[in-house]
């Protein structure tokens, strides 16, 4: 590791859940008629701290209802676990044994836990504000990562399961209190694992206190799994460090514990499986993704200057020379703003008959789809591919029969 660590000065803003997100939401089984809304909530008589076991008080507080409402909310607290959790069908023995509140974060969320009366067995889930970036990020968890996210949406309100686990700050200070034989390379190798998805999806601030370690039993060893419990920076940030969690202080125990144990070859070979691994899931539920990414371009989810700084960043990671290109003169390309002429270059390209600068450029977007389909191939040679097919016309016929799916090909030549 080295540069400077990662620092996140200012709140981000709440973003609104859109239209077309909130259609996709219902398309995929996210939306839900909730019984209660996050407002109904604050309607509480008082807060009272809550302490940790050190007599120091948290950042959660215990919400007090007058006893008129008490009865009617919790009926409707526990009609919203079951729709979570299950199929909605009423179970008598389930009650709310306690409603925390947290004013800490975009989506000041109410901690609610859930007591199995008959045999004393408990469960948490959370009610919070809806904010689109957390949607995001949470949709992309559930698609992207090797972790399936339970959650319901409506309006304001988003209702989210509880992801169980030991807060990272506090597994990283005595790793073997939680149970097992700690297994060092494999912890290590987690958080190389879990550094690499963080930065493909472009989820920040993932401080050791915004993910948990749940520790499993495998047969013969220990295994380990990071999840993030905090999805509100989900493409915000331009600075790309902020994607990275090795590049947070408060992670500098987790790096200093992997540095310790593996090398820097079993780094990129983790980080390597890790990618095949995102690959792989891409192309399982590609169809969806590619809707979900549809409706994401249309959003604003950054700032204007967020967005050209995170641009320019990713370009310096991946520079025209990794593949085999010469660096392209701005002033020749066709700016977003410019459809029509954009169109028009395009057509022009897919005839051989544009500048050669812009040619690379389309080979070059085309390379990256084409190494993500063949990680084998290298990004010099699926340039290669790509210019073979402008150059044999194949990639004109694809367009045409993608814009005119019925009609005869185009013949070239």
């Amino acid at each position: 590791m080295s540069g400077p660590l990662n620092h996140i000065e200012l709140r981000k803003p709440m973003y609104p859940v859109s239209e077309a997100y909130a259609a996709y939401l219902e398309h995929h089984g996210r939306a839900s008629e909730l019984p209660l809304r996050y407002e109904d909530l604050l309607r509480w008589d008082g807060l009272m701290p809550q302490v940790d076991a050190r007599g120091q008080e948290t950042l959660w507080q215990t919400v007090l209802l007058h006893p008129a409402e008490m009865a009617e909310l919790h009926e409707r607290l526990v009609a919203i676990y079951q729709l979570l959790i299950a199929d909605g069908r009423r179970v008598d023995y389930l009650t709310v044994a306690s409603i925390d509140f947290c004013a800490y974060g975009n989506s000041q969320p109410f901690r609610i836990k859930i007591l199995n009366q008959v045999n004393d067995n408990h469960d948490y889930y959370y009610i919070k504000k809806a904010d689109a970036s957390r949607l995001y990020g949470l949709e992309l968890e559930h698609l992207l990562s090797p972790n399936k996210i339970n959650y319901l949406f409506q309006g304001g309100t988003l209702v989210e399961e509880h992801i169980i686990g030991v807060p990272g700050d506090l597994f990283i200070r005595d790793p073997e209190r939680f149970g097992g034989h700690l297994n060092p390379v494999r912890l290590s190798k987690e958080f190389v694992k879990f550094n690499e998805r963080s930065f493909a999806r472009l989820l920040g601030d993932m401080r050791a206190y915004n993910f948990v370690v749940d520790v499993i039993q495998d047969f013969d060893q220990v295994q380990y799994r990071l999840r993030s419990i905090d999805f509100d920076q989900q493409s915000y940030e331009g600075r790309h460090r902020i994607y990275l969690p090795q590049f947070y202080k408060e992670n500098l125990p987790y790096v200093r514990f992997a540095e310790q144990y593996i090398s820097r070859e079993n780094v990129d070979q983790y980080a390597n499986e890790e990618r095949a691994l995102l690959r792989r899931r891409y192309r399982i539920a590609q169809d969806q993704i590619d809707e979900l990414f549809d409706v994401m371009r249309t959003e604003v989810l950054s700032s204007e200057g967020h967005v050209a700084q995170l641009a320019s960043e990713l370009a310096a990671q991946l520079p025209p020379s990794a593949f085999g290109l010469k660096p392209v003169r701005p002033e020749s390309l066709v700016g977003p703003d410019q459809p029509d002429q954009a169109a028009k270059v395009l057509l022009a390209i897919l005839e051989g008959k544009a500048p050669r600068e812009q040619e690379d450029v389309v080979c070059a977007n085309a390379a990256l789809a084409i190494n993500l389909h063949r990680p084998d191939t290298s990004l010099p040679d699926a340039v290669d591919l790509a210019r073979e097919s402008i150059h044999r016309g194949n990639a004109r016929r694809s367009l045409h029969l993608l814009l005119h799916p019925t009609a005869t090909p185009i013949r070239v030549g």
